[in-house]
């Protein structure tokens, strides 16, 4: 879910491979950690601080979807000691036996963990698996320079006079959610019928407005004015866009709601390096420490309740605007119908 997205992707890609080298060659004396997290998502500072404390080296690679980390670990892509999936595939790994089990012993600062995250955590709500790292939405952002005018809705998709200046995700459960709330249905609906009504929305009402479905180079496109309205994370826009152009720059999770993650810090099961993964963990739920995270992308701290009094810049948005957001389940078979829904908007590209 950061960095500057290119200068992030060349730094992740530039860590991992120095590390992986110097691993092989012998040259590297400290030990190593291997994080597998999402594009953008743990700001430099926080872990140069956590190598530089614990004499160690961290090694960091990205993902874009939680699809990308979910098909890299089951193609053999292991070596990793922490990835950090959305809830759903939390409970996917799970079932799968694909993490090891929490010891809660190790961790100092779980009672900085905002009890409402838990409850909204139904996937894992003991932390038997997981830790939660992040709980928040996608929404819209506006280029208001370009839209001065706008409801704060999903509704914002279907507006022809914005045709070839939108995106939204390339994220399945993430557009025909918005689409189903929009109905005022649940996001991890198992009706077929209402699954088709959102796959119809999209696909005749917001598709043919949008220049594409994109994950990766939405804030660019915002950035240099391509886009005057996109669906995305926050900090995929604002690490992109200039001081200046954050003056008429507008993002919202509209009020109808639409699907949420909460992002979870998770040991991978047969990792190497656990003593340091834990250690990792523990750090991020340092109250100054997660402060100094959400401060960075400009996120509220939704999950660190002590973080709260110290945090020093004003998010971009709100965490009262997560008050109508539901978060993304493991919806079983039904995901097929969710497939073939989506596979139907993106034949017709």
């Amino acid at each position: 879910m950061k960095k500057l997205p290119a200068l992030a992707a060349v730094l992740g890609a530039a860590l991992f491979a120095v590390s992986m080298l110097a691993a092989l060659g012998g040259c590297s004396k400290k030990p190593q950690l291997y994080i597998y997290n999402w594009t953008y998502y743990t700001p430099d500072s926080v872990l140069r601080a956590f190598e530089q404390e614990y004499n160690c080296e961290v090694v960091y690679d990205t993902y874009a979807s939680n699809e990308e980390l979910y098909a890299k670990l089951l193609s053999g892509g292991t070596g990793y000691d922490l990835v950090f999936p959305s809830g759903d595939y939390v409970s996917i790994m799970i079932k799968q036996g694909m993490l090891e089990k929490i010891d809660k012993a190790k961790l100092s600062n779980l009672g900085n963990i905002d009890p409402m995250a838990l409850q909204k955590a139904t996937y894992d709500p003991n932390m038997d698996y997981s830790v939660p790292y992040y709980f928040g939405a996608a929404g819209i952002a506006v280029n208001t320079a370009k839209v001065p005018q706008y409801e704060k809705s999903w509704s914002i998709f279907s507006r022809a006079d914005l045709k070839g200046k939108m995106t939204m995700l390339d994220d399945m459960r993430e557009v025909l959610g918005d689409a189903l709330v929009h109905l005022g249905y649940s996001v991890n609906t198992k009706n077929p019928w209402e699954i088709v009504a959102a796959r119809d929305l999209v696909n005749n009402s917001w598709k043919p407005n949008l220049v594409k479905f994109d994950a990766e180079a939405l804030g660019k496109g915002f950035a240099e004015e391509n886009f005057w309205v996109v669906q995305g994370y926050v900090e995929m826009v604002y690490e992109e866009i200039t001081e200046e152009q954050k003056a008429h720059t507008v993002f919202f999770i509209p009020p109808e709601g639409g699907p949420a993650y909460i992002d979870s810090m998770c040991l991978l099961k047969g990792a190497k390096n656990v003593d340091l993964a834990y250690k990792f963990i523990d750090f991020i739920h340092r109250p100054e420490i997660y402060a100094e995270f959400t401060d960075y992308f400009g996120f509220p701290a939704t999950i660190n309740i002590p973080a709260r009094a110290l945090k020093k810049v004003t998010p971009y948005y709100q965490a009262e605007e997560l008050t109508n957001v539901e978060l993304k389940d493991d919806v079983g078979e039904t995901l097929t119908l969710y497939d073939e829904a989506w596979l139907t908007i993106r034949v017709s590209d």
